[in-house]
């Protein structure tokens, strides 16, 4: 096909980020056009596919066994994922999975050989790297605006989805940590570099779903750069990140979801003052679907080299989000198994063990 004609895209499934964000990107993208959208549901895919002027789909294997369609995005709950790129792949599509790919690197790995052997495109739909600000942040970094980095702070998080919100079912790979935590951990690992690791982690649970919605991780680099994030879906809603150096520190807000009409703003805080940098709008959502279809329609060039970013990055946040679990797991076993502590009094001198808190050293004065 000549690399002018538009990617013809189905839809598996109708999910909230489908229809606000990555269908109307779709729409506004002249390398694509959404032929199909699927859904188990027919009238609620009538509903959508009526919006772009598509066919509707009654079952996601009817849509991957439609041969007008070459290209397939997934925005299914994340315990759906691989089972549905799988088939689609072996359908021979190309994929855009929605954000993470898997919840696991192993399943992560498998898929990339899976695209990688069939020369197909295979995509993870992080649309935040895609914005210019994070590409100005970099260049004020590499022009020495704050001097050597020295560590990473991240924050997102939003109020509470509303009671039968797919992210409190855990069997669909619900919770805070695969939806929202990624984000920022991505954006840690991209400043602070692939060998950031996680240091300590813990994470809070819903008292009736089980699920994670929130929590707190400590990473670190070989060279002692740290990073913190903070994320969570029971709170106010935050979503931004600080980096701080030897010589001053950047801020920005909204800097993981912003709407296509938002002018970010860069807080440069420096010993001479602070200045505020204002950016022009940038639709992010539009950015990462283009990337998309370039990459299906121009050249197996072009093809190979966004297969293997994103599988650079895929694979690392999947590792990380395993290392979040791992030592959030030491850390309740830990809690659960104190090491005895002392404490010491003076005047008269008393030593007494107390097994009930972690091993600390404790000086009372009467």
């Amino acid at each position: 096909m000549a690399g002018s004609e538009q990617v013809r895209i189905g839809v598996l499934g109708c999910a909230d980020i489908a229809r606000r964000r990555v269908l109307p990107a779709f729409a506004a993208d002249p390398g694509s056009r959404v032929v199909a959208v699927a859904s188990r549901d027919g009238t609620r895919a009538r509903e959508v596919a009526d919006q772009y002027g598509c066919a509707a789909v009654t079952g996601y294997e009817r849509l991957l066994a439609d041969p007008e369609v070459e290209a397939v995005y997934v925005p299914l709950p994340v315990a759906l994922h691989a089972q549905w790129i799988e088939r689609a792949l072996l359908a021979g599509k190309h994929v855009l999975g929605e954000k993470p790919l898997t919840g696991d690197v192993d399943s992560t790995h498998r898929l990339f050989e899976l695209a990688a052997a069939r020369g197909l495109v295979l995509a993870e739909n992080f649309m935040f790297p895609h914005h210019r600000l994070h590409r100005r942040i970099r260049d004020l970094l590499a022009d020495g605006a704050i001097g050597a980095l020295r560590s990473f702070t991240g924050e997102f998080a939003i109020p509470a989805p509303p009671p039968g919100d797919i992210r409190y079912d855990a069997d669909l790979g619900g919770g805070a940590l695969l939806d929202i935590a990624v984000n920022p951990l991505l954006a840690a690992r991209s400043f602070l570099g692939p060998a950031l690791t996680v240091c300590g982690a813990r994470l809070r649970r819903h008292p009736e779903h089980g699920v994670d919605t929130g929590g707190a991780v400590l990473l670190a680099t070989p060279d002692g750069v740290t990073a913190q994030v903070v994320f969570g879906m029971e709170h106010a809603y935050r979503s931004g990140y600080e980096l701080w150096g030897s010589a001053g520190r950047i801020r920005v807000e909204r800097a993981y979801a912003p709407p296509a009409d938002h002018r970010p703003v860069i807080r440069l805080e420096r010993p001479d003052g602070t200045e505020e940098l204002v950016l022009h709008p940038d639709d992010q959502y539009l950015g990462a679907v283009r990337a998309f279809s370039h990459a299906v329609r121009h050249s197996p060039r072009a093809e190979h080299g966004l297969r293997e970013r994103h599988q650079e990055r895929a694979l690392a946040v999947a590792r990380l989000v395993a290392e979040v679990r791992a030592a959030d797991e030491a850390a309740s076993s830990a809690a659960q198994h104190p090491v005895p502590s002392w404490e010491i009094r003076e005047g008269p001198y008393e030593l007494r063990c107390h097994r009930q808190t972690p091993l600390r050293a404790r000086r009372e004065i009467p």
